[in-house]
């Protein structure tokens, strides 16, 4: 390598580390915001809470480094431009794409190492951070409640669901306005109990935890074995001062908190696993699509396959419609009826009004039935492009490294500014656009508006032109935005008009 390479490589590598070390602190307290209510005051450990922050923060690289590509070569090629180095360089016969031939070879290796880290690495740590997460609920039972909404709750018995207004206490243990839906083998919630205060009571000796309230209600919907008894819909209501639920968690104490349970989502996997389940996914919901229309079809009584009715079974089966009546049943049977308005027509005003509304109620019910299943399968769709998004975001990650670095490198030798001023915030607003992009087509993506890959690579594919059109601009020494050719431009246009009209 020669001396010229290794110092600009030297200085990008000081401004690319110093960069990672202050945008991963600010990116991780950002973090420990958000999960702030799992973490404090759970009676946790020192060594639990590290490793948790550990697991977090591989999921944090697709944000900042992007950034960290873009801030830094802005950083390095403003430095050399404000020092008039580059200007030595040039006089000396280097051009800027001479001097930033070590560094793309640099952020080439960067993109490879980044999809290997995005391939492998963060699936695996959002892995980890999911189970700690939840086995920390498991084994510290006042932070499986979050105030406000409803959390699940289960032990090795039935589960429930628990809603409170407030935790207060030593470890969060006093509770206000508790209310809890007791959830049967089935996951049926029938039970209802309704506490203006309860506490969780707790020993290391005993594997049992107490969950007491206090002046409550308790409400639970019977189910009679007899069908007309169900019916009348009876349930059982009851007034209680204290009420005790006891909770096995014999299971629970023994639980590893690095144990691995099943994948969930699309960001625990890595591209194989992606791609065998996106063609699975995939299939799975050609078929639910095609089971729904079958069942549809067949409600309707239209469209029936390889079943051909002649004349003589369709006068069959209108003679046993209106078999009551003798008269449209004989005509019926010699006349040959040709169009629907005929058929009612044939028929008496109490049986048009009854085929109307039958066929009113057959269609509210198979519309109903096509809502219902409406947002049933927009959900599995949408788990469906998620998977894609995920699997080309990985991608794109690491070709955006590439290109952000061909944005942010020629955008320093224009702004001819150092330091982490000016830089800074131009390399902020730059990510900013790029982030909110992304952020715009994943969801446009998911809910099916737009292309699942086009989703994935909008933001990558906008930078792109930029890239090109900035580095054309500073090889050629012009500034950020040329105003010159555009009044050009409209003078030539007026000169023009101007000609014309003489």
């Amino acid at each position: 390598m020669k001396i010229l390479d290794q110092y600009i490589l030297t200085r990008f590598l000081y401004n690319f580390f110093s960069a990672f070390f202050i945008l991963i602190v600010i990116f991780i307290f950002q973090g420990i915001w958000l999960f702030i209510d799992d973490l404090a005051g759970k009676g946790l450990g020192i060594v639990i809470i590290g490793k948790f922050l550990f697991y977090f923060i591989p999921t944090l690289v697709d944000k900042v480094l992007p950034l960290t590509v873009l801030l830094a070569s802005i950083l390095t090629f403003g430095t050399f431009a404000e020092n008039y180095e580059f200007a030595a360089m040039k006089a000396s016969g280097i051009s800027l794409q001479r001097g930033m031939r070590s560094l793309i070879v640099y952020v080439i290796l960067l993109g490879g190492v980044t999809f290997f880290f995005a391939n492998t690495v963060i699936p695996k740590s959002e892995q980890k951070m999911f189970n700690l997460r939840r086995n920390i609920a498991k084994v510290k039972p006042a932070a499986a409640i979050t105030e406000g909404i409803f959390s699940d709750f289960e032990g090795t018995g039935e589960g429930m669901n628990i809603k409170v207004d407030k935790k207060y206490g030593e470890q969060d243990r006093f509770l206000d306005n508790v209310i809890i839906h007791k959830k049967t083998k089935q996951s049926l919630n029938n039970t209802v109990i309704k506490a203006k205060e309860g506490e969780l009571i707790s020993s290391e000796e005993s594997n049992i935890i107490q969950l007491v309230l206090k002046d409550g209600h308790y409400y639970e919907e019977l189910k009679p074995k007899a069908v007309k008894a169900r019916k009348k819909h009876p349930f059982a209501k009851s007034k209680f001062e204290t009420y005790t639920i006891n909770i096995d968690i014999s299971e629970l104490n023994n639980q590893d908190l690095e144990e691995d349970r099943n994948i969930t989502t699309d960001k625990m996997k890595n591209v194989s696993r992606l791609i065998k389940d996106i063609d699975s996914l995939g299939k799975n919901n050609l078929e639910k699509v095609e089971a729904f229309s079958k069942n549809i079809v067949n409600r309707m009584g239209a469209f029936p396959e390889n079943k051909v009715k002649d004349s003589t079974r369709i006068k069959k089966e209108l003679i046993e419609l209106v078999a009551k009546d003798t008269i449209n049943a004989k005509k019926i049977a010699n006349d040959t009826i040709k169009t629907v308005d005929e058929l009612l027509t044939s028929l008496p005003e109490w049986q048009r009004m009854q085929i109307v509304n039958n066929a009113k109620t057959t269609v509210s019910s198979i519309l109903t039935t096509v809502v219902t299943k409406k947002e049933e399968l927009q959900k599995r769709f949408k788990f469906y492009n998620s998977h894609i998004l995920s699997l080309h975001k990985k991608y794109a990650l690491a070709f955006s490294c590439i290109i952000l670095f061909f944005v942010g490198a020629p955008l320093g030798a224009i702004i001819r500014k150092g330091g982490l001023g000016l830089p800074m915030v131009v390399a902020i607003i730059l990510f900013l656009t790029y982030y909110f992009i992304g952020v715009f087509a994943s969801n446009y993506a998911k809910e099916g508006n737009i292309n699942n890959v086009l989703g994935a690579w909008l933001p990558t594919l906008i930078m792109l032109p930029l890239g090109i059109s900035l580095t054309r601009r500073a090889t050629a020494d012009k500034g950020l935005i040329g105003f010159g050719h555009i009044l050009d431009g409209i003078k030539n246009l007026f000169k023009k008009k101007k000609a014309s009209k003489e």
